[in-house]
């Protein structure tokens, strides 16, 4: 069996519209490209024809990932969200202790990240080194431009 996909409710829902959307409205906005671009007769040197397609294939590839990962998701519960040491779901105010600059973070499950947001996966190098730790706690996490040292400040759902 594959390993759980980790979600909150709201991860749920984004992933949700997301295939919603592409099953519905992307499918039709593609078929009619395909319909449009038929129209320009000789499919063999037609390149808005072979565009439609790739666009239908990776939208269909997606359209499989998002029905694969939905079958096998585990909800986080934010009410279920241990404050006394950092868990997916956790948001971390943390202290990087050699910048001296607070930072705060959402851990989720790698599916739901987005750094842009403030949410990490528990799987990153960061989110993994916060992992099981609890406040005022050093942990030290190996990123791409080396050790990073971190405080933990403030648990919270």
């Amino acid at each position: 069996m594959s390993k759980p996909i980790l979600l909150t409710n709201d991860g749920l829902k984004k992933l949700e519209n997301e295939l919603d959307k592409l099953k519905t409205v992307t499918r039709n906005d593609i078929a009619e490209k395909i319909k449009i671009a038929r129209g320009f007769g000789d499919l063999s040197e037609n390149s808005e024809y072979d565009e439609a397609k790739n666009e239908q294939a990776k939208v269909e590839a997606r359209i499989l990932e998002l029905e694969a990962m939905l079958k096998n998701v585990q909800i986080i519960d934010e009410d279920d969200i241990n404050l006394e040491i950092v868990t997916v779901g956790s948001t971390v105010k943390i202290l990087d202790v050699e910048e001296n600059e607070e930072l705060c973070f959402k851990i989720v499950g790698s599916a739901e990240s987005d750094s842009s947001e403030g949410k990490i996966s528990d799987e990153s190098p960061v989110g993994a080194a916060l992992m099981g730790h609890k406040v005022n706690d050093e942990v030290v996490a190996e990123a791409p431009i080396g050790h990073i040292t971190f405080k933990i400040l403030e648990i919270s759902r």
